[in-house]
């Protein structure tokens, strides 16, 4: 068996023969906006796609219908009142825009699809799928308003935050957590009942005592001063005959940030609030409104302090039982007053935050008598939840965190202290409790006041009687799945994975602990390795829209979005960072075929092009952080390898390229023509500035410097297999070790991926002796660090090295999207099988259906299945030489003399093929 990094390559065209089966092509997974059956939809014309499933190989749709109707039975009847397309004769099966009649805001909508294939064949109807609209405009808040329990003064408001303890507004001010509630009656049939609401900082409502939905951590973290979210839940299966009552617990996330504890950042939006209206539809036609006004009842709530950083105490000596239902007696609240709010509200389309794993511990410990630390075994974002049992007004102090000091106790040096939760116990039988309103990144917890079922207790303290960690993170579906034979990479590929899962929130954060910020080059760079695991169409499409709303005037996009606290230097103006508004929407383009991102996104595109160009001198840009936590000799931090001008030019000349193509996307022909001249200048700039071409090398000949050029596009032809070249002694002299840091691990992988080097990369990741994620792993973490040598003066939890993922996927398992296509309508097979490994499984669910690949080796033969979805297209590389005889479900496809007779020499051959499963072999 051959390995096959030799770029020669036979294309063996097939035609491969499709077994008559009686089953038609079929349409399922039908979405809207990207999600199935969504709610609160904000778009007056929103997007569909589907999913095909068909028997027959080399299936491809040739036309489709869409009806939409706004009733069930006229759905049922395959009628569309509000739309018929008709038949229109096109393969697009996904980013259809609605194109009926006018959406009526809260309406729920029906819909159908079918469609034709080029076999002749016509599917039946899709089964009915739907969407409901949200609230379009500010007057379809029918009143509403938003309510407290106080006002924040305006003297008192830090708007942006601040992160300098030396202000004197940093340790001062705490604020009060109201409970808020309403009870109204319910006289005839209900059709159906739908809340529209907002609380800021973070809310959970409830009906007739009941939580509302699974949700944590609603809504999503957003520039406060300009716009907040708000969360649409379906009421139908909650409302009663009779009385009913709303309940409104608020808590602060970053609206409020008070100033003591461990807090990365002061601020200071307004004392918590909220509104709502609750629409209840009849089922004689009719409709009211539940609105949020003066009429709500509001009261001090059990939570006694809250903070996204610091924690969270809870005080149940304060609870109001039943205080959310309709018998409650709530005459001795206050009335809620009216408040001020963001300027506007748009609906929460992201996945919300939701519970996910619960780990019980694997270890428990007692480093000094009062104090129990639980070890959880795995490093997560999540939130304690406690079993307790004890006397009224005794008191668990509850700290979390990553590590632990060599003398047992836990420890949060490396991302802030204090931090910890304190529950105050009511007294009444056994208790249940965790945090709503903050979460964090730990492994370990300690218990203070507190004593472990069945452990010696002579203070008789309360008993803990269970204690959980459990998972919290971002609810996008998983999409993507990966193994194989070598046990390192599982490991790696699920220590990324936790970082990742660990930062999904209502944004991509850097870290669950220590700042909880949306830094920006995390979300492109690491973006494909998480698209190709999670389904986040959505959420990057509330971080586009966190970067317009965070651009300020002079057209800077800032290191983080939302821009909550304004830092200074490269940690608020990094062109690494901001070109994330460049390049994340065209990454949306290609990953999901959406024009819609690029049309929105389009003017911050330009402006911050604009902005770059202001700050460039002689075309070449030469300030920001550069290659973050590279590996130098020094501690990590900002680029020590590479100098900052060649990220950031780089960069900058990549984005140029970008807003060329976009404009031609787009129709903006005059655009094109001049990003495409400009980019050229910047080209010139760079390689005459940077270049060596004695040496062939850029810079310092870093493997960061040497893999952004031929990345991006800047190197010239003739140099780039000596630039290559380059990039290999480089990492062979360092012990086949990385050097690339945040910004130019990506590229480092991707140049040595696209030029079949995946050897190499298997040689980088395939050990635990040198830094990297072998070294981590080593030194028992559970979750990706910050830094490569896994330290503990950085944070245990951080995906911005977590590149490796998407070379699982598009490497070892082979799975890409060819180069000049969109959302894997062409999708390109060539797994490489390298180094030990012998056998990957690889499954990505893309927008036109699930496509896998599972490939094993031998000393003779190598196997491969693969599937691929209908409506698709790819191209499959397979290794051979010219004793190779390839098979095709025990077919032969090829023997030596036709080989020999075409000339072919080695490498591999090329297997165009249509939609379908096949099984080849190699011998």
């Amino acid at each position: 068996m051959h390995k096959f990094f030799n770029t020669n390559v036979f294309c063996l065209l097939l035609v491969l023969v499709c077994t008559e089966l009686s089953a038609q092509v079929s349409v399922s997974g039908l979405k809207c906006d990207y999600e199935l059956a969504p709610i609160g939809i904000q778009t007056a014309q929103p997007y569909l796609g589907w999913i095909l499933q068909a028997p027959k190989r080399n299936t491809q749709q040739t036309a489709y219908r869409v009806i939409v109707a706004d009733q069930y039975g006229l759905i049922q009847k395959n009628t569309g009142n509000i739309w018929d397309s008709k038949k229109v004769l096109s393969s697009e099966s996904h980013q259809i825009k609605f194109s009926g009649k006018k959406l009526v805001p809260v309406k729920q909508y029906f819909w159908k699809v079918m469609v034709w294939d080029n076999h002749g064949e016509v599917s039946t109807w899709s089964a009915p799928a739907t969407w409901q609209m949200g609230l379009l405009s500010a007057s379809d808040w029918q009143g509403a308003q938003w309510i407290g329990y106080n006002k924040l003064p305006d003297s008192l408001k830090i708007v942006p935050a601040i992160d300098n303890p030396g202000d004197q507004r940093w340790n001062k001010g705490n604020d009060t957590l109201p409970l808020l509630r309403k009870s109204f009656k319910v006289n005839k049939k209900i059709k159906k009942a739908t809340a529209f609401v907002s609380g800021l900082g973070q809310f959970e409502m409830s009906i007739n005592g009941d939580k509302i939905g699974d949700h944590f951590l609603d809504p999503g973290w957003t520039q406060y001063d300009k716009h907040a979210l708000y969360v649409t839940f379906d009421l139908t299966e909650k409302l009663k005959q009779g009385m009913n009552a709303l309940g409104v617990m608020l808590g602060n996330g970053f609206y409020f940030i008070p100033g003591d504890r461990y807090h990365k950042l002061k601020g200071a939006y307004g004392y918590p609030k909220m509104i709502c209206r609750i629409v209840v539809q009849y089922q004689d036609g009719s409709y009211e409104n539940i609105v949020s006004d003066e009429s709500w009842k509001t009261t001090v709530g059990p939570i006694t302090y809250s903070s996204i950083y610091g924690g969270q105490d809870y005080n149940a000596t304060l609870e109001n039982p039943g205080w959310n239902k309709a018998d409650f007696d709530d005459r001795m609240w206050q009335s809620a007053i009216i408040v001020d709010g963001p300027g506007s509200l748009e609906s929460q389309t992201a996945a919300p935050l939701k519970i996910f794993d619960e780990f019980t511990a694997v270890k428990i410990t007692q480093p000094k008598p009062g104090v129990w630390v639980y070890d959880m075994g795995q490093n997560a974002s999540g939130i304690p939840r406690i079993s307790v049992k004890g006397k009224r007004g005794e008191v668990i102090k509850i700290t979390p965190a990553e590590l632990i000091y060599e003398n047992g106790f836990v420890n949060q040096s490396a991302v802030g202290a204090p931090v910890y939760f304190n529950y105050v116990l009511s007294g009444n039988g056994v208790e249940n409790w965790q945090p709503q309103f903050m979460y964090y990144g730990f492994r370990y917890i300690q218990i203070e006041g507190g004593t472990p079922e069945n452990e010696s207790n002579p203070r008789q303290l309360p008993l803990v009687l269970e204690l959980k960690s459990l998972h919290t993170r971002n609810s996008a579906p998983t999409v993507g799945t990966f193994s194989c034979s070598n046990v390192l990479f599982n490991k790696t590929f699920k220590l990324i994975d936790w970082a990742i899962k660990s930062n999904m929130a209502s944004i991509l954060t850097d870290c669950p602990h220590r700042e909880k910020l949306g830094w920006l080059e995390e979300a492109y760079l690491v973006g494909s390795s998480i698209r190709y695991t999670y389904d986040i169409a959505a959420l990057c499409r509330k971080i586009v829209r966190d970067m317009i709303q965070s651009q300020t005037p002079e057209g800077l996009i800032p290191d983080i979005a939302p821009e909550f606290v304004k830092f200074d230097g490269g940690f608020r103006d990094s062109p690494e960072w901001g070109s994330n508004a460049v390049i994340m929407p065209y990454y949306l383009y290609k990953w999901y075929k959406d024009t819609e991102v690029l049309a929105e996104s389009y003017d911050m595109m330009t402006r911050y092009a604009t902005y770059l160009g202001s700050k460039s001198r002689n075309h070449l840009l030469n300030f920001g952080l550069g290659d973050w936590y590279d590996l130098g000799p020094k501690d990590p931090g900002a680029s020590q390898l590479t100098p900052g001008g060649i990220t950031s030019t780089a960069t900058y000349y990549y984005d140029l390229k970008i807003l060329a193509e976009v404009a031609s996307i787009l129709g903006k022909n005059e655009d094109a023509r001049k990003y495409t001249d400009l980019s050229l200048e910047v080209k010139n700039a760079y390689n005459t500035t940077f270049f060596n071409k004695h040496l062939a090398r850029y810079g310092t000949g870093s493997q960061t410097a040497n893999a952004i050029s031929v990345y991006m596009g800047l190197a010239e032809e003739q140099y780039k297999e000596r630039i290559l070249e380059n990039i290999i002694r480089d990492i062979k002299e360092h012990g086949n070790g990385v050097t690339a840091g945040d910004i130019g691990y990506r590229y480092l992988l991707r140049v040595l991926d696209d030029n079949h080097r995946s050897d190499l990369i298997y040689d980088m990741n395939s050990r635990s002796d040198v830094p990297g994620y072998g070294l981590q792993l080593a030194k028992g973490a559970t979750s990706l660090t910050e830094s490569w040598q896994g330290n503990t003066i950085s944070s245990n939890n951080h995906f911005m090295l977590g590149h490796l993922m998407e070379w699982f996927y598009s490497g070892l398992g082979g799975i890409k999207t060819a180069e000049n296509s969109t959302a894997f309508s062409e999708i390109v097979i060539r797994p490489e099988p390298v180094g030990d490994v012998s056998h990957a499984k690889v499954s990505h669910l893309s927008n036109y259906g699930m496509i896998k690949t599972d490939w094993e080796k031998s000393d003779t033969s190598f196997r491969l299945k693969v599937q691929i979805p209908v409506n698709t297209t790819a191209v499959i590389y397979l290794p051979a030489d010219e004793h190779s005889v390839v098979k095709e479900n025990g077919s032969i496809l090829s023997d030596t003399a036709e080989l020999k007779k075409l000339g072919f020499r080695g490498g591999k051959i090329m297997v165009k093929v249509g939609s379908g499963s096949y099984s080849f072999s190699v011998e």
